[in-house]
Formats: C-alpha cells, sequence, structure tokens
C-alpha cells in the first residue's frame, strides 16, 4: 500500500464518528448532489445491470441512498473504522475494506461506480491507475459518478484537507483522464463550493465505451 493510502486510511480511522455526524444526512441540503446521484441511479437501472459499488462509501449513507433508489448497492472503504461504522449504520446492507486501485470485484461485474469524492487524496500520478480500476468492473456502457472539488486553474491544486491532503482538478483536464481511461463523459455539474475553500463542486458522469 502507497505511503499516503497509509495516511488516508489512519486519518479517516480517526475521525469517524464527527465525519458521520457532519456527513450522514447532509445530501438533504445539498440539490445538485442529490439531482446527481439521482440522474447515475436512474441510468444505472437502465443498463439492466443494476449492480453498483459506492468506492470510498465512508459511513455508507450514500450506499443507502443508492439501495433506496433501487440498485443493487454495497460500499467499498479504505478505511476499516469507517466499514465497522457502515455496517452498524446499515446492517442490511454490505460493507468491505477495500482500496479503489484493486477492487475485490470481477471484470465487468458492475452497472454503476460512485466516487463521491473519494478521489481527491489521490495524488495526480496515480489517478489514471485508479480510474483504469474503476473502467474494469463496469460492464459496457456502465457508469461512473465521479465528485470532486474543481479549479479553474491549468493544473491540480494540492491543498490541506481537514482530513487529509487532497487536490482540486480542473474539469476539463479530469475529463480528459476520464477519456484515456476508456470512459466518454456525457454530464457535468459545477456549482459554487459549499465551504469557504473557494473550490467549485464538480460532478462528472461517464460511460464505459
Amino acid at each position: 500500500m502507497a505511503e499516503y493510502e497509509n495516511e488516508t486510511r489512519a486519518a479517516y480511522d480517526g475521525v469517524v464518528e464527527l465525519y458521520a455526524s457532519l456527513f450522514a444526512d447532509r445530501l438533504e441540503t445539498r440539490p445538485f448532489t442529490r439531482a446527481m446521484i439521482g440522474a447515475f441511479a436512474e441510468l444505472v437501472r437502465a443498463t439492466g445491470s443494476p449492480r453498483a459499488a459506492d468506492v470510498g462509501c465512508g459511513p455508507g449513507h450514500l450506499t443507502a441512498v443508492l439501495h433506496d433508489l433501487g440498485l443493487d448497492a454495497f460500499g467499498l472503504d479504505l478505511s476499516p473504522a469507517m466499514v465497522g461504522h457502515a455496517r452498524r449504520a446499515h446492517p442490511a446492507l454490505r460493507f468491505d475494506e477495500a482500496r479503489m486501485e484493486a477492487l475485490p470485484v470481477g471484470d465487468r461485474a458492475l452497472g454503476g461506480v460512485l466516487a463521491h469524492y473519494s478521489m481527491i487524496h489521490t495524488p495526480p500520478g496515480e489517478l489514471p491507475a485508479l480510474l483504469a480500476e474503476q473502467v474494469r468492473v463496469l460492464v459496457p456502457g456502465g457508469l461512473l459518478l465521479a465528485s470532486f472539488f474543481a479549479t479553474d486553474g491549468p493544473e491540480p491544486v494540492r491543498f490541506d484537507h481537514k482530513v487529509t491532503d487532497a487536490y482540486s482538478w480542473p474539469v476539463d483536464r479530469f475529463a480528459g483522464l476520464l477519456a484515456g481511461a476508456g470512459l466518454v463523459p456525457f454530464a457535468r455539474l459545477l456549482h459554487d463550493p459549499a465551504s469557504d475553500r473557494g473550490f467549485l463542486d464538480a460532478h462528472v458522469l461517464a460511460r464505459r465505451a
């Protein structure tokens, strides 16, 4: 496991209860995010392969949302403490510990992958391999919804996230990485930040070619 992954895992293990208290119900106040997740679920159902992974699921709240939207959803997270919390909070759903670069899922097994701000701690040079792994598990026509912090500049920007180091991305640059991994980006939503960091919130939907 890479050093940044060890640091990320340890950091999230240490803030599980606080993180869950801050974010478990936050979707109720985020209409743009809610709309994109709803569109993602509808499109995944239309593939005929409703199985979907919430990668970087944290406390499991979005896994439960996907389940309520009709998907056969399960959650994966690097942090064992987050996985434990998710299992306690949502005992009817499946949650497992896993790295995004090595998903415990067969080739072409999923209709959808949700990556909700779960790629933000990945250094730019490591992101292509991570995206290739998301593509590997998708059926042809399967969907990836990636949410991340966006910047107007030409390069990714490293910043001090409240948990551990993170990166914001130019949206066109991120979409280019998706295309390079074998995905076709076809919808994006940018909106004003919900915090004082100053970055835009970005959501990009892409389909496996």
